[in-house]
């Protein structure tokens, strides 16, 4: 599990994916979701948008060699709209992106996003066409994001974001994720379950 200070503050360089209602079957393809586990992922996300039928590359942003290696992503509105499929921030949770900068979430992409341990920030579209060109002007450019105090520094611009209180918190506490949750309560619950003759 990733430590409190790694939520606290995120950096890596950004790559900028444009569009509008981006849904999880762009993001990760029906297809792909018969995989045993979600580590075999990664490859496949926004697949169709990143290769011709026959494997070529259209030179998706993703793929770029500038861009090789980003751990930020931005988009714009309503990103994560469609299906409620899990398998969309896993996709990206596997390529090796750590944070989602979108105009908007739809609902329940945003939710599984938390659950991973992926801010989901919102930016204003101002904000986020400048970072896009900061990106694009140069792609070495290193983005840090400081989720307490919701602010976000490229080269000598800052910006500030949006996200909702409950999400920000769950990661500043390190209480995102239910399972961990339940594992590090587990002497607590087996107390109970003893008080209550289960056990």
């Amino acid at each position: 599990k990733e430590n409190l200070m790694s939520f606290e503050k995120v950096s890596g360089r950004g790559v900028y994916v444009e569009g509008n209602d981006i849904d999880t079957d762009r993001i990760i393809p029906a297809r792909f979701l018969k995989c045993v586990t979600f580590d075999e992922l990664g490859p496949s996300l926004f697949y169709d948008e990143r290769f011709e039928p026959d494997g070529k590359s259209k030179n998706h942003p993703l793929d770029l060699p500038e861009h090789v290696g980003a751990e930020i992503l931005i988009s714009d509105d309503n990103f994560g709209c469609g299906s409620s499929r899990e398998h969309a921030p896993q996709a990206i949770q596997k390529f090796g992106l750590k944070v989602v900068i979108a105009g908007s979430f739809a609902e329940i992409f945003h939710g599984n996003c938390i659950t991973l341990g992926i801010p989901c920030l919102v930016m204003e579209e101002k904000d986020r066409r400048e970072l896009a060109d900061t990106i694009k002007h140069d792609p070495e450019s290193e983005i840090v994001i400081d989720i307490r105090d919701k602010r976000l520094i490229c080269g000598n611009k800052i910006y500030s974001f949006e996200m909702k209180e409950s999400a920000r918190e769950a990661l500043l506490t390190e209480t995102h994720d239910p399972l961990n949750n339940l594992l590090k309560a587990k002497d607590g619950i087996r107390e109970t379950a003893i008080k209550l003759g289960y056990l």
